[in-house]
């Protein structure tokens, strides 16, 4: 038998890492000789850089840059040398994780940190460059980016703009004569799971901008002012961002990456999966086992089991998922695609109980499994 594990983490409780090896000491007490293949998965999220370290093979590359108000921090980035790909999380640079919640100003935040690890990458002469983009404290269209990366944003006077997100509404061209030379020769990627729109009623600034700080007033100028930003794209580079489905992600850097970095938007697990050339490796399984802390009806939007479950049909491998807890019906685990799931919290008391039982749950579920396919 060929068994591959691939499962999310279990927030708060297990890491993927953490789920292969308890899953894998299971699937050895019920059949001692399988193959088992360990490869452990994100969607982008949290915990993503950990699993992209795993299989980039690269190393941290830690640097000063400017945090979300231009305050020096010490950041970092992976990089596969001998691969010559980057992997880079806005929110090491231009996250709310690194800001109090009184803090929380993304009208005057800044993505210009974000741009540094950007810069420093292309400097070290990364050829691929992957950019997750979740967690950010900003709304700046990614234009603190772009100017680290040398383009200017000028108002109609011709005075170069801050890069803020206060500033969008002010700008009137953009100057990209000294962008950094190598960018037109890296494939950029960027993991984006989210369908918003740049503006309006279900844009950048009206969904997430109360969140990361802004006043029902800020949140209409921000609003004004990614509709500038977006009339000045069309003009100059006869791109409609507004058509772009997730260019309003994490403040409009999904339409900005779109544009300064000519980046590709893509699905967080689907550049995962890439990462660890899973659709390859999966070939000849018997089964997948993936899991993660709550199967429930958000699973399919992108999460983790929805791109194992997208490789698996395309082989008819039958999927299991061990979850934290289930919240779907027998109908739903059937549309998934889903041959086994469980619960490994059955029986707990609490949500405390088990989140400190999840070891011993886990590796009691996994002996249940193998005894089911006896």
């Amino acid at each position: 038998m060929k068994f591959v594990i691939a499962p999310d983490k279990f927030k708060g409780s297990l890491t993927g890492f953490e789920f292969c090896d308890i899953v894998a000491e299971g699937l050895k007490i019920g059949f001692s000789d399988s193959e088992i293949i360990k490869m452990p998965l994100a969607d982008g999220g949290d915990g993503t850089m950990e699993v992209a370290q795993h299989y980039i093979q690269g190393e941290t590359l830690q640097l000063q840059v400017n945090d979300p108000f231009f305050r020096p921090i010490e950041s970092g980035y992976l990089f596969s040398a001998q691969n010559k790909v980057a992997y880079i999380e806005m929110a090491e640079a231009s996250g709310l994780k690194l800001l109090h919640a009184k803090e929380y100003d993304c009208i005057n935040a800044t993505t210009f940190g974000t741009g540094e690890l950007l810069r420093d990458a292309l400097d070290k002469g990364a050829e691929e460059v992957i950019l997750g983009i979740g967690g950010s404290a900003t709304n700046d269209g990614g234009m603190g980016m772009a100017i680290a990366l040398g383009y200017r944003f000028l108002d109609q006077n011709g005075q170069t703009l801050k890069g803020i997100g206060a500033n969008l509404s002010k700008i009137h061209t953009i100057d990209a004569s000294k962008v950094h030379a190598r960018i037109k020769e890296v494939s950029f990627k960027v993991a984006c799971d989210v369908t918003n729109p740049l503006y309006g009623a279900n844009g950048a600034a009206a969904i997430y901008a109360k969140q990361k700080g802004a006043t029902n007033e800020e949140i209409r100028f921000l609003d004004k002012g990614l509709r500038n930003f977006a009339k000045v794209i069309l003009e100059q580079y006869h791109q409609d961002l507004q058509e772009v489905s997730g260019a309003g992600a994490a403040g409009g850097i999904g339409g900005g990456a779109l544009v300064f970095l000519t980046a590709e938007l893509c699905s967080g697990i689907d550049l995962v999966k890439e990462m660890a050339n899973f659709d390859s490796t999966i070939e000849g399984a018997d089964w997948i086992i993936t899991g993660e802390g709550r199967l429930d009806g958000q699973t399919l939007s992108g999460k983790t089991i929805d791109g194992v479950l997208a490789s698996a049909k395309q082989r008819n491998i039958p999927v299991a998922a061990l979850c934290g807890s289930v919240a779907i019906s027998e109908k739903q685990k059937t549309t998934m695609g889903l041959s086994y799931v469980q619960a490994i919290s059955d029986g707990m008391l609490n949500l405390e109980q088990a989140m400190k039982q999840s070891k011993p749950n886990l590796l009691k579920a996994t002996i249940d499994f193998t005894g089911r396919l006896k």
